[in-house]
């Protein structure tokens, strides 16, 4: 009898091999061996249960695709890149925002500012000065690349002139020392 069931059991693996994942096909190929195999759904039903397995896979591989692409290209905001606009807009609003502009970013960042002291911009809600809403071609959708930023607006002479010369020189950024939002310490120092 066990003898028996086992090849039973290696039949049915060797067919669900063989007919591979296709429910119609393995249908006809067990209900040809086997008595009492259950009948299938209503075409409509399988179709449509098909058609959805089909659906999600495809919005994971385009998920993958567009988050290796981001990154190869730069990065994107994970509300826009998901498609959820309702994250951040609102088109009741005036603004056409769920929260004014200057603190729209805090809700899904508010501890974004460590320590007691801030930046300017990141003090008053003013991320765009650095940051691109959507995407971006740099990494955490900055406005350009980490070399160039802050001398956008940073233009005074350095303090301790000689160090920056000579860690610039070294392939280092100004947020390798300074964090870019705020911190507990003068000049925002890490």
């Amino acid at each position: 009898m066990l003898k028996k069931l086992g090849s039973i059991l290696f039949i049915a693996y060797a067919l669900s091999v063989l007919c591979g994942c296709d429910p119609v096909t393995l249908h006809k190929v067990t209900s040809t061996i086997f008595d009492g195999v259950p009948s299938l759904p209503p075409p409509e039903q399988l179709c449509q249960e098909y058609q959805v397995t089909k659906v999600e896979d495809e919005k994971k591989k385009d998920n993958v695709k567009v988050a290796s692409d981001a990154a190869a290209a730069g990065s994107s905001h994970l509300p826009y890149r998901e498609k959820r606009c309702n994250a951040c807009h609102d088109k009741t609003q005036d603004s056409g925002l769920i929260k004014p502009k200057a603190q729209l970013c805090f809700v899904c960042h508010p501890k974004i500012i460590k320590g007691s002291m801030a930046h300017g911009p990141a003090a008053v809600g003013s991320c765009l000065e650095c940051h691109e809403p959507h995407s971006s071609n740099y990494p955490a959708l900055m406005k350009t690349e980490k070399a160039k930023l802050c001398s956008g607006c940073h233009q005074e002479k350095r303090l301790a002139l000689a160090m920056h010369q000579k860690v610039s020189s070294n392939g280092m950024f100004c947020v390798d020392c300074h964090d870019p939002h705020g911190g507990a310490s003068a000049y925002f120092l890490r």
